[in-house]
């Protein structure tokens, strides 16, 4: 019914933010409530779902986010509440990368997702998130990020843990390999 609402975001909770558009506040339930900030306006992507114990919507940052929602949805056994808590916790080029990869180890470790429900969200989305999943390759990338990547797994890190934070750190303003090394850190640590 909806795609989207702009409004103001006035509350923000663990599970939730509520948009004033136009003085009627809507509860929307989110992946990552706190990529909003309060008093600001903001464009919210939503699906809302109808179900016996009440109507809900879900929101999400871009439209990417949405649809991956939905596909998420499509799964036997994964209901809203799963796929907004898979989405809360990996970032969507990560997650797409390990459905799109049949890396059924890594999805179980998401709230409520077995060993069966893995096998069934690779089984289901297998070769349908091709849109979703963005490989960066090293000549995408600036000189200063390469390096910052680099200093990562002098550190420590494995390139597993590297990789999954790439399309992020891509996706930021060019920086100086120190800046990134710091917002790496952060996005590591988050973990």
């Amino acid at each position: 019914m909806f795609e989207y609402l702009k409004g103001i975001v006035t509350k923000i909770d663990p599970a939730y933010i509520v948009l004033d558009v136009n003085g009627v506040g809507y509860k929307i339930l989110c992946p990552t409530p706190y990529s909003y900030d309060e008093n600001q306006p903001a464009t919210i992507y939503v699906e809302q779902v109808v179900r016996d114990t009440g109507i809900t919507l879900y929101g999400f940052l871009s439209l990417e986010d949405k649809e991956l929602f939905l596909k998420l949805l499509s799964v036997s056994g994964i209901g809203p509440k799963s796929a907004v808590a898979i989405m809360a916790a990996e970032d969507t080029d990560s997650l797409a990368s390990a459905i799109q990869n049949g890396e059924v180890k890594y999805l179980t470790r998401f709230p409520g997702v077995g060993k069966k429900t893995a096998s069934q969200i690779v089984l289901d989305l297998k070769g349908k998130l091709g849109d979703y999943v963005k490989k960066s390759t090293a000549a995408d990338l600036t000189p200063s990020l390469q390096d910052a990547l680099l200093a990562l797994v002098a550190l420590g890190y494995t390139q597993k843990e590297v990789d999954r934070i790439t399309p992020k750190l891509a996706k930021l303003p060019e920086n100086t390999a120190d800046g990134y090394v710091k917002e790496a850190l952060a996005l590591l640590l988050k973990k």
